[in-house]
């Protein structure tokens, strides 16, 4: 097989991703699927030490935090992750290294028939796309030798197809209000999803969540008898100097204290950082040897692109992956504190499953001149439905249907000192970046 015949193939089956709305139970999400197709392919997900992580916002970055301090302590890590920005490559990577072109071709040419003996015999429904990207992620992280796999749940935790393994350490990032009609219309029922990768006797570190959602969870670990350790309370941060190249901050650990640098901008990074050295606090103390050099360098070289990314200046431009209302305060707080403008041009899209209107009533405060766009992804929101929201806020807005000629109206808006934000979901950010870098999507 050739790289476009292996995403051919992988993209032949159920693909959640592009649907609006999917029943989430046991009959859409069977782990046994999952199981089966593992087993068939000798149990990868066994031979590698595990770090699982779950949660509404954040996931992703506290994920490519540990990933790069776990590789620059001298241990080969895989990382998993999702959705990608430009190639599905991103989501399995090695020490910073997505998996080649031919190497997933030869990864799916190999075990293609494991693959469709489950999916034509589908004894527990039928295999979807993320099912098997998981155990493509599994099988090279195993080829490769790696020491750890950083495994970034889903949408949920519970029925997710990670949800295979016994971690070292289960992390769980802020939750808040998303995939409302697949997770629950509460932060308690979400909670109960994402909790779903707690297991028996294995460590929990817990980001900063309102209380609803710590209550669930508190009580899922001593369910679980898993030792719960609170960030916040247990791990707390502090920031220190900051412009637009990044954040110095110091954390104070169970441990010890870490005087630390990132180059990602936002308040929120902080806590995230502070998360993932709770979890790699817990690898140590299990004997793995995460240095402090390691954990100085990692932190300061790690790359989590579409997040509060700064991509030109005069006029300055800005994209943000922000796709609910919890990321969208997020990003309203931190363009306030990084950046200074004359008028800010908001390019806005949005998928047609997420709260446009909890989305456009935290950015309104900006008093932005918007644009209404529209992603090419099947999921995304229409346009006009995105403008309509503007309207109703009583802010002037525009809609120009593609994301390239949208950012390119933008900068034409925009004067030297005017702010340009392009935000809404991955998507957007995706082609903004390649609009303006040249980026090629495969």
């Amino acid at each position: 097989m050739n790289y476009q015949e292996s995403l051919d193939y992988i993209l032949g089956f159920t693909d959640y991703e592009k649907l609006p709305s999917v029943l989430y139970s046991p009959a859409n999400y069977d782990l046994r699927r999952m199981e089966g197709l593992l087993e068939g392919m000798g149990n990868p997900q066994r031979q590698a030490r595990t770090v699982h992580i779950a949660g509404t916002k954040g996931k992703g970055s506290t994920a490519a935090m540990i990933a790069s301090v776990l590789t620059a302590s001298g241990l080969s890590t895989g990382l998993f992750t999702s959705p990608h920005l430009h190639t599905m490559r991103e989501r399995i990577a090695v020490d910073g290294r997505p998996i080649s072109r031919e190497e997933l071709a030869r990864m799916v040419a190999r075990y293609r028939p494991v693959i469709d003996a489950l999916k034509h015999s589908a004894p527990y429904g039928r295999l979807t796309t993320f099912e098997v990207l998981v155990a493509l992620a599994f099988a090279y992280f195993r080829e490769k030798g790696v020491t750890f796999q950083v495994m970034e749940a889903g949408m949920g935790g519970r029925l997710d197809a990670t949800n295979v393994i016994h971690p070292q350490v289960s992390i769980i990032t802020p939750i808040s209000l998303d995939h409302v009609e697949v997770l629950g219309p509460t932060l308690e029922k979400i909670a109960r999803e994402k909790s779903g990768i707690i297991k028996e006797g294995s460590p929990v570190v817990i980001a900063p969540q309102p209380p609803e959602a710590a209550r669930v969870l508190a009580r899922v670990c001593r369910e679980k008898g898993a030792d719960l350790i609170r960030v916040g309370k247990d791990i707390t941060w502090e920031k220190g100097l900051s412009d637009l190249k990044g954040q110095a901050f110091r954390v104070r650990g169970r441990n010890e204290s870490y005087s630390l640098s990132i180059p990602l901008l936002g308040d929120h990074q902080l806590e995230n950082a502070a998360t993932a050295v709770a979890g790699l606090e817990v690898l140590v103390e299990q004997g793995f040897q995460v240095t402090p050099e390691g954990l100085s360098e990692g932190m300061a070289r790690v790359s989590w692109p579409g997040r509060l990314q700064i991509l030109q200046a005069q006029p300055t431009l800005v994209v943000d992956g922000a796709h609910n209302d919890a990321s969208a305060r997020r990003l309203r707080e931190s363009l306030a504190q990084y950046f200074r403008w004359e008028r800010l041009v908001l390019v806005l899209g949005s998928s047609i499953d997420k709260d446009i209107h909890a989305i456009v009533e935290e950015l309104a405060p900006l008093h932005p001149v918007a644009i209404a766009t529209s992603s090419r992804h099947p999921r995304a929101m229409p346009s006009a439905q995105v403008a309509a929201e503007f309207q109703g806020q009583g802010i002037e807005v525009e809609i120009v249907d593609t994301v390239p000629d949208a950012v390119t109206r933008a900068l034409a808006m925009a004067g030297s000192s005017d702010l340009v934000v392009a935000t809404g979901s991955l998507f957007i950010a995706a082609e903004v970046i390649e609009v303006i870098t040249g980026q090629v999507s495969d």
